[in-house]
């Protein structure tokens, strides 16, 4: 269980008594090991403290999130994180910082010292201290309750204390370029002030403080884009929500209104935090909202909890796995793949989706003559569609279904705000979301503009977005693949069709047709590199992989929707397709109005992914393998998706290699492996990750229709044990050595005939 830095049987055995007493563990063998033993050679493991979080581990239960560290002095920090911690101004904060002390100090220089987050367990454990004077830290975020906790444990009495540490102690004016974390706000012609916590004095033996929001960017954000009328229909999301916590302990007391304090030594010490984010109309209601979490949370022993959290972790890694060996190269990949999932579980089961640009796991970072603190992001707090999307396309492979919910039903929930604009903006029926939005769906204001004057309503100030609406296309086709994998009838009866139904009747009410009655997609633009052109190939692919879909359903499940679909996709204009250095290629769209690029993406090849009509074992396989050899931009960093595109067209050579060098890529001050980035984002790059989890599967997996594709892209130097999902409700588990099949298992037996194996 738990490995002495020198082995000391009597140490050991007592340290289990001790964990046992204060109802840690005591959970049965199959708990006592780990999920599996391949999962712990893949632990990070530090054998020194960090200098500052920038040195700081992950981890998490899906909502709450923890940056970990132990600095030089000895002391034990963390920050927390919450999903939902939404300021007045639509930045995702910190709740707080924690510092834990003990005396004597067991960190002290020199004394073997070893840090570890075991993926297996979801938790982090510290041991420092030489034969009986070793002390052992646990830390943990229930995955099924909203509580951080902190154990300690030694044979040797210590004192402890615990310090909840402020930094939002008064309000300010976020100026210079840290007011980019308040994307959206930038030109705002009223000063972007962040306003402080609130810390009550003592209860029972407790800290208690929390983040209130008394004012809200929302009416003013409506008020701007036309949307005032909203406001009678509903209600502010950020007005008056409150986000915090209380810390209290089993061993120490309030000291004072931040401190908690061991009032004699002890041997053991559970440090417990509870957290709570909900809107209400007086502090007092929140603080009364808290007490009960903590009573719902205090009803479960901790032996139970731990037992409960133990199981949850170990369940969600049997449910997919890759294991990639054979070369360094191979063992980099396995690493990267591994804590990339860990991380997207650590933050992906909150009331949002994951944030892009750093998901909950931000730390303090110095760039350039200026320092950041932790609530600081890059892009701030709105969602882009284009980057968000890249957490939740692994998921489905790896079957963390109910982690892609979050992101289907932040949509879902803005969809009559997405009408009601259509409506406002064009006099249509159907919805658009925009590139660049709010969680409540509105526009970033920066981006739709603060000048008005002699503007249209609809009119969008950024030409990188301007026309941009290919991201509900985007989130139809991954709502497809939910319901091929899952075959949930609710969801589709719930959220893809109304969803769908609204983004299709937009396209098909927004665009007039041409003398040969096909959508004549303009004014259009492709991505956000071409700001400017007609029948975009995003769109036209898009739509007809959609609708390809759609018409795929069972008739019996939707309704009278079927002839209009089929009238839509006999109006879709032909894929564009032209000409490069005497080579059929196909093009980012059929005409470029405004020649200039003005960003950095291959727009042509959506036709490949997220769109998958061109690919190994689809008709003209070539035009797409010279349109990927002609690709403008040839990059592996954060959003770009060349190893995806490269694995779908069965090219093993360039997917392997630009995938081993994505996942051996970080910035070289921080400390933790797959905290990327920041590329384009900020650390760490959820994109990034995102990118090599989804190559990495394509590489070894790939579904078309009913058939199952395996080894589609995979080298013969990566041997490799797998279990993956595939639509249908179907896992494929398979070992492949030494470029053999050795096992192969598909449940149900039924889909084993669908299977294609293709290793070259």
């Amino acid at each position: 269980m738990i490995l002495a830095i020198r082995p000391n049987r009597r140490l050991y055995v007592l340290f289990l008594a001790l964990i046992s007493a204060v109802a840690v563990v005591a959970c049965g063998d199959k708990y006592l090991a780990s999920a599996s033993p391949k999962l712990d050679k893949y632990n990070v493991v530090w054998n020194s403290p960090s200098k500052d979080s920038s040195g700081s581990m992950p981890l998490g239960n899906g909502d709450i999130g923890l940056n970990v560290w132990v600095e030089e002095n000895g002391d034990l920090l963390f920050y927390i994180s919450k999903t939902d911690a939404w300021n007045q101004n639509a930045r995702l904060l910190k709740l707080g910082r924690v510092r834990v002390k003990l005396t004597p100090n067991p960190f002290a220089s020199g004394i073997p010292f070893v840090q570890t987050l075991r993926l297996s367990k979801g938790e982090i454990e510290v041991q420092a201290g030489v034969e009986d004077e070793q002390v052992n830290l646990r830390i943990w975020v229930d995955a099924n309750q909203p509580v951080v906790l902190v154990e300690a444990a030694s044979q040797r009495r210590f004192n402890i204390q615990a310090n909840l540490e402020m930094w939002r102690d008064k309000p300010r004016v976020l100026t210079g370029r840290e007011l980019h974390s308040a994307y959206g706000l930038q030109g705002s012609p009223e000063p972007v002030i962040e306003t402080s916590d609130r810390v009550l004095p003592p209860q029972d033996g407790s800290i208690v403080w929390y983040h209130r929001n008394l004012t809200s960017i929302w009416p003013s954000t409506l008020k701007l884009q036309g949307m005032e009328a909203w406001m009678d229909r509903a209600s502010d999301p950020l007005l008056n929500l409150t986000f915090g916590g209380a810390m209290q302990s089993n061993c120490m007391k309030a000291s004072n209104w931040t401190t908690l304090n061991s009032p004699k030594p002890v041997k053991r010490c559970v440090l417990s935090i509870n957290l709570l984010t909900q809107q209400t109309t007086t502090e007092q209601e929140w603080v009364e909202q808290l007490k009960n979490t903590i009573s719902s949370v205090e009803a479960r022993s901790l032996k139970r909890a731990y037992r409960d959290h133990l199981r949850w972790w170990e369940e969600f890694w049997e449910r997919s796995w890759i294991w990639t060996s054979g070369t360094p190269e191979a063992e980099t990949v396995t690493r990267g793949y591994l804590l990339q999932r860990f991380i997207s579980a650590s933050g992906g089961r909150g009331a949002y989706p994951i944030k892009f640009n750093g998901s909950i796991f931000t730390f303090d970072y110095p760039e350039g003559e200026q320092d950041f603190n932790a609530d600081y992001r890059l892009w701030g707090g709105p969602y882009w569609f284009q980057n968000t999307r890249l957490s939740y396309w692994p998921m489905l492979a790896t079957g963390d279904f109910e982690m892609m919910l979050p992101l289907f039903n932040m949509y879902n929930n803005i969809l009559p705000f997405a009408k009601e604009r259509t409506r406002r903006y064009f006099g249509h029926q159907g919805a658009f979301f925009p590139e660049t939005m709010y969680f409540w769906g509105a526009y970033t204001n920066t981006n739709y503009g603060w000048n008005r004057k002699e503007k249209p309503i609809s009119y969008v100030q950024n030409p990188y977005i301007r026309w941009y609406y290919s991201g509900g296309l985007e989130l139809s086709a991954l709502m497809l693949d939910y319901y091929r994998y899952t075959g949930d009838r609710q969801f589709l009866e719930d959220t893809l069709l109304p969803l769908t139904d609204a983004i299709l009747t937009f396209y098909d009410q927004h665009y007039s047709r041409d003398e040969q009655g096909l959508i004549l997609f303009k004014p259009a633009q492709a991505l956000e590199t071409s700001h400017n052109v007609l029948n975009p190939l995003p769109e036209i692919a898009g739509l007809r992989f959609v609708l390809d879909g759609l018409l795929e359903l069972e008739p019996t499940l939707i309704g009278d929707r079927r002839p209009m679909w089929q009238r839509l996709r006999t109006e879709l204009p032909p894929i564009p397709v032209g000409e490069k250095d005497a080579q059929k290629v196909l093009l980012p769209a059929e005409k470029l109005l405004s020649p200039k690029a003005s960003n950095i993406e291959n727009p042509e090849l959506y036709a490949v992914f997220p769109y998958r009509i061109f690919g190994i074992s689809k008709p003209e396989l070539e035009i797409a393998r010279q349109t990927f050899a002609q690709r403008r931009i040839k990059r592996n960093t954060g959003w770009h998706q060349d190893e995806i595109q490269a694995a779908l067209l069965g090219l093993t050579e360039e997917a392997q290699q630009g995938l081993a060098l994505r996942f051996a890529t970080k910035h070289q001050g921080i400390r933790f492996p797959a905290f990327w980035g920041p590329n384009y984002d900020w650390i760490p790059d959820q994109t990034h990750g995102g990118v090599g989890m989804i190559a990495l599967q394509k590489m070894l997996l790939q579904a078309d229709g009913k058939r199952i594709l395996l080894f589609p892209a995979w080298p013969k130097d990566w041997d490799v044990e797998f279990r993956l999902h595939a639509p249908m409700n179907t896992t494929v588990e398979g070992v492949y050595e030494e470029g053999e099949l050795k096992q192969l298992k598909v449940t149900p037996q039924s889909r084993r005939k669908d299977v294609l194996l293709m290793m070259k």
